[in-house]
């Protein structure tokens, strides 16, 4: 008698992980997405609730609300899921149904949230592209 064993496709995907804000796109994100989704089957993207944005980077964030920063991430060819998270604990429900974490160079000394669940892999930053920075410099132009 042969023995059958059922396995799901998602079995053998290959699961990443990116999370932040996203709150204003730029080049740098579109690269870290990009450079993500190459080490796997299906890219995850969870971003920052507005409450959670406003908690961590003031009053006067986001400049795009979740509903708008999600349907923009869940449009970009790299992107297969997009998921809101709210707490910490939120987050890490969320990288523990994913194999490999994709984090800006920046967190090299800095804690990253749910480290002990998943391989972290870092993406080297591109120079002069950050969110907050995009935002000062529309700012300044006024």
């Amino acid at each position: 008698m042969i023995k059958v064993t059922h396995y799901k496709i998602a079995d053998y995907m290959k699961r990443i992980f990116v999370n932040g804000t996203f709150d204003v796109l730029h080049l740098g994100h579109l690269a870290m997405l990009n450079f993500a989704k190459s080490l796997g089957d299906h890219l995850t993207v969870a971003i920052d609730s507005d409450t959670r944005i406003k908690r961590l980077k003031g009053p006067t964030r986001p400049i795009n609300s979740y509903t708008e920063r999600k349907i923009l991430l869940e449009n970009l060819k790299a992107v297969d899921e997009v998921k809101i998270f709210d707490t910490d604990e939120d987050l890490i429900n969320i990288i523990k149904t994913c194999d490999i974490m994709v984090k800006g160079s920046d967190y090299k000394t800095l804690p990253i949230i749910g480290n002990e669940y998943i391989e972290v892999v870092l993406f080297e930053r591109i120079d002069g592209y950050s969110s907050t920075k995009k935002i000062q410099d529309i700012i300044d132009r006024r």
